[in-house]
Formats: structure tokens, sequence, C-alpha cells
């Protein structure tokens, strides 16, 4: 990755400020932190081929979003997708999850909210359940 950014750097230079491929080798190194974080990181996936293949579930297109009707409606649109995908990212079933998040978030603490997160989901049905 050292060389690769020593190379695009050197390429940079070679080029003009308003070229095409000057551009886009700016747009990268600029975000080269976040591009090279999967090094440091094993959890990271180096491409967003899950997150696609996750919204080819969703309709796509102008009129599959009209029932938004507003972009803070998008924005929650958004929110309960990420839910969803998270809860099947994490072998939990969402529907199950969702309506015991839903029943019980009104009386759980704020504090403790971490509980009702998917990833923790079987733990904390085993132990209201006890």
């Amino acid at each position: 990755m050292a060389g690769l950014h020593a190379w695009l750097t050197a390429q940079l230079a070679k080029l003009s400020r308003s070229h095409d491929l000057a551009k886009a080798i700016n747009y990268m190194l600029r975000r080269w932190d976040a591009f090279t974080r999967f090094l440091d990181d094993g959890r990271i996936c180096i491409t967003n081929n899950a997150a696609e293949r996750a919204l080819r579930s969703v309709p796509l297109g102008r009129k599959a979003w009209l029932f938004c009707g507003s972009d803070r409606g998008g924005q929650r649109a958004a929110v309960l997708y990420t839910l969803i995908q998270t809860a099947r990212l994490n072998d939990v079933d969402p529907q199950a999850w969702l309506a015991y998040v839903l029943a019980r978030i009104a009386g759980h603490p704020a504090h403790r909210i971490d509980e009702l997160l998917p990833w923790n989901w079987e733990s904390g049905r085993a132990r209201i359940a006890a």
C-alpha cells in the first residue's frame, strides 16, 4: 500500500490539476486513511459488496421511494433497513427481533439500550425468560 501511495503521488505530480485522472487520484489520496483502514482491522471488508447485496432486496427507483414522503422519512427508512440487515447478519430473525424490541423499548433504561441490539438479543431473551 505504501508503494501504491507513492506511485499515485508521483503520477499526480505529472498531471494537470484539472485533468480527470488527477481529480480521481486526489479523491483517493484525500481519503487514504479510510481506504487503508481495513489493513489494521480485519473485521473491515475491503469492498462494499455485502452492503450492495443487502440493498438488492429493496426495490430501487424513484417510484419505489415515494412512500417516504420526505427527507426525514427516507432517513427513517434507511435506519430501519440498517436494523433489519444487522439482524440478518447476526443470524437473528428480523421480524421476531423487532417485535421483541418494540414491546420492551419504552420501559427499557436508556443507558442499557445496547442490550436490545441484535447481537445481544439471545442473551437478553434468556435473561428475561429466567
